[in-house]
């Protein structure tokens, strides 16, 4: 298993899958095509059945049941595409044997190092084998480990049929950084009851409370005069801009915020006088804090309109997904059985809310309930990004006794 896990996840994040919000086509970029593409071939090759690629770069597949009992149909899903924030072009993932609890040099040339000083967390990888990039990249681990995970233990379920399990659907899908990994998924054709991301990060997550999510792109409209004769008449973008981030309440960023506390989080800004484009995202587990939140923005923009014209702001708010937890406590056989699953394999599960969102976030509002499972990655998004292999290995157990349980429990 650990041979296999190591050769398909250095295979697929060596294929740039970056996502892109500014493209209208689905997937956004042509790499993900690449990836999804080769998984095609690599379902049909480990033998899965009514294995599919839609017109939007959604692929199914099917491990039919090899139980007589009346098992629900679950899924398992993992996204492939890779983060906005760092480039993910030209990964050189590198592999540490046997990791020896100090620093780990990325790039000597750029003296770049990945030191338990900086990243405490290290320390828990002692004697493990780590993948991490050159320094220049991102990894890719979210979600390529996810996927490499599910490949791997569909293809262990097929190998041993001994296992007994109901109906597994696998999805892999695009564009989820960018917020539209459901938009174009399927429900009704995926067909199961149940279903869960394998896209958390380190051993033992498992999640089913996600953020309420909202973004909001803010243009500024400014007269730009030269400023020898600018009196009375310049209006400096920049400087609204500026005036707008200062009214929002200091503390409640990211930096500063932990738990179940929400965000404001100013991802852009930029401009000049004539024009100015800010992007914030807003998050809040607390359905009525996150509705406050946003209202608070509001408010702001239109007291900068009186101040400056109504013309001279406009304000897109939306809505990107909800706190899932209100879909998945009715049913919550489907996060209890991958609590037990965890417990069986003497993983402790580290039962938080997710302080951001899954595709489950969405696809439990569509009618899919679907929790998170930890796939292995951390620092993910940037350029320290890291999986330990043995971590890798417990997720696709995970996956294995997940659906042995469903088996037994059924009728």
């Amino acid at each position: 298993m650990k041979d296999e896990l190591i050769k398909r996840f250095t295979t697929y994040v060596k294929i740039d899958t970056q996502s892109n919000e500014d493209s209208q086509t689905c997937p956004s970029t042509p790499g993900q095509w690449d990836l999804l593409n080769l998984l095609v071939d690599e379902l049909k090759e480990i033998g899965m059945e009514e294995v599919t690629i839609d017109e939007n770069g959604y692929v199914f597949a099917t491990l039919p049941a090899n139980t007589n009992k009346q098992v629900p149909t679950i899924g398992f899903l993992a996204h492939v595409d890779t983060a906005t924030d760092f480039t993910g072009k030209n990964v050189k993932p590198q592999i540490v044997e046997n990791y020896d609890g100090g620093d780990v040099i990325l790039n000597k040339e750029l003296g770049i190092v990945l030191s338990p000083e900086a990243f405490p967390s290290l320390k828990n990888y002692k004697g493990q084998t780590l993948i991490t990039t050159d320094g220049t990249t991102l990894l890719g681990a979210d979600d390529k480990a996810g996927v490499a995970e599910i490949m791997t233990a569909m293809n262990y379920l097929i190998q041993h049929p001994e296992i007994k399990h109901g109906k597994i659907r696998v999805a892999l899908t695009p564009d989820e950084e960018i917020g539209r990994g459901p938009h174009k998924f399927n429900v009704d054709r995926f067909g199961a009851k149940y279903a869960y991301t394998m896209d958390g990060g380190p051993l033992g997550e498992l999640q089913y409370e996600s953020f309420n999510a909202a973004a909001a792109k803010i243009t500024i409209n400014g007269n730009n005069i030269h400023p020898g004769s600018a009196k009375g008449k310049m209006v400096n973008s920049i400087k609204i801009g500026m005036e707008l981030n200062q009214q929002l309440p200091v503390r409640e960023a990211p930096e500063y915020t932990e738990g179940y506390e929400g965000f404001y989080h100013l991802l852009s800004f930029h401009g000049d006088v004539e024009k100015t484009e800010l992007y914030y995202i807003i998050r809040d587990h607390d359905r009525q804090k996150f509705e406050a939140k946003k209202e608070n923005l509001v408010k702001i923009v239109d007291q900068l309109r009186q101040k400056y014209g109504e013309d001279t702001i406009g304000l897109k708010l939306e809505d990107q997904y909800y706190n899932m937890r209100e879909k998945i406590e009715p049913v919550k056989e489907v996060f209890e059985n991958a609590k037990e699953a965890m417990e069986r394999l003497d993983i402790t599960p580290v039962i938080e809310p997710i302080r951001g969102g899954t595709d489950g976030s969405q696809l439990s509002y569509m009618g899919l309930p679907t929790p998170n499972i930890f796939a292995g990655g951390e620092n993910m998004h940037g350029k320290y990004e890291f999986v330990s292999i043995e971590t890798m290995m417990k997720a696709t157990e995970v996956i294995v006794e997940i659906a042995k349980i469903f088996e037994e429990k059924a009728k």
